[in-house]
């Protein structure tokens, strides 16, 4: 099919209200338009450009932690999540009880996302995976009594009070087996030699108009963009997420996706996706270059000054890169050290403003790798 003819769907009239059933998409999608061609080389390289950086990095699971910790919040805070990334790496004690729902949403998000990259391992992209992905999104917090794990069984909408005044409906809960077979069919059909970028461009927005799920429909749908791209061997590590391009452009993300539904231009919808995975890309790379530079001065500027406290030092500061905030307890625990050269191991980083004690108080303490938080 030309994307120009593309047919979203059609309105079908449900009790008291109108929703719309979008057209299945597990079929060839071709185009004219060259400035797709041109986003979609440019994209390309860029993510080539991200994947060979990212094998010259020493622990790259370092990175990847805050990462995905940096997209639960993005993500998180699409749908009016407030916590921000310094509050979603402590522990859940430390949280005001007022936001322990916000904290609860942004690390199940983190544990969600774990859990898909680890079950490609052994399961296909798929709705079970997306199931069992969602299960552990919605375990706790808000979305607990939304059903977890379970494609609705009732009429959901988007915006407005009520669904009398709803900006968009998406199908009847009894089109979903149809919807997403053909959706899982899509994302695996090798007949049809559509590129990756493109695939999921279009995914992306089928999932977001059929909405399967009562909640969590957004994070899950921007997540599956990085399964995809992970379980396909674009990326080799989970370290591309468009969250923060959708919220910084939020007002283009939606209307892009509502010009698809009722322009039928989705033309315009894959541009701006593929325009998201290029800045996108440009910015993962730029951080680990940050990210790099920022340990290696600090490895060669500051370490090799803490004389017989260096080989602490340098378990410490590793543990940072995955843990960037920490208390006393924690650095005993990674060193074996006691309470009193613990103390004085921090109070060196301290001194060579590597962390930052942000509480205040003599006990307890909490110390930030401040530096490091901020480059995400």
């Amino acid at each position: 099919m030309d994307i120009k003819n593309f047919i979203a769907g059609s309105f079908k009239k449900g009790y008291e209200y109108s929703y719309f059933l979008p057209e299945k998409i597990n079929h060839s999608f071709y185009w004219t338009d060259e400035s797709i061609n041109t986003l979609l080389e440019k994209a390309s390289l860029k993510l080539g450009e991200l994947n060979s950086f990212s094998r010259f990095i020493p622990d790259t699971d370092m990175f990847i932690k805050m990462h995905i910790f940096k997209e639960a919040v993005v993500s998180s805070r699409i749908e009016g999540t407030q916590t921000n990334i310094e509050e979603a790496l402590v522990e859940e004690i430390e949280i005001d009880p007022e936001k322990r729902d916000d904290w609860n949403e942004v690390n199940n998000y983190v544990k969600a996302m774990n859990s898909a990259i680890n079950e490609l391992e052994s399961l296909p992209l798929s709705n079970r995976l997306i199931k069992n992905t969602h299960e552990i999104l919605l375990s706790s917090g808000r979305g607990v009594r939304k059903n977890p794990g379970e494609f609705r069984i009732s009429q959901n909408w988007i915006g407005g009070a009520s669904i009398s005044d709803a900006v968009f409906i998406p199908p009847a809960h009894d089109e979903l087996p149809d919807l997403m077979s053909d959706l899982e069919l899509f994302l695996h059909d090798k007949e049809n030699m559509i590129p990756h970028l493109v695939k999921i461009a279009i995914a992306h927005y089928q999932f977001e108009t059929i909405h399967p799920f009562l909640d969590g429909n957004g994070r899950i749908g921007r997540l599956l963009i990085t399964l995809y791209l992970v379980s396909n061997k674009i990326l080799n590590e989970p370290l591309l997420y468009l969250s923060d391009f959708f919220e910084k452009n939020k007002t283009l993300y939606y209307d892009n996706l509502t010009f698809v539904r009722t322009k039928n231009n989705i033309t315009q919808w894959i541009k701006f996706f593929l325009a998201g995975i290029i800045e996108t890309a440009e910015n993962s790379v730029l951080t680990l270059k940050k990210i790099v530079n920022l340990r290696s001065s600090i490895e060669q500027g500051h370490l090799l000054q803490m004389g017989k406290r260096a080989k602490n030092g340098i378990t410490l500061f590793h543990y940072l890169f995955k843990n960037p905030i920490i208390t006393i307890k924690d650095v005993q625990n990674i060193t074996d050290l006691s309470s009193k050269a613990a103390n004085s191991l921090v109070k060196v980083f301290v001194d060579h403003k590597i962390l930052v004690e942000k509480t205040g108080y003599r006990r307890n303490r909490v110390f930030i790798f401040d530096e490091y938080i901020k480059l995400f």
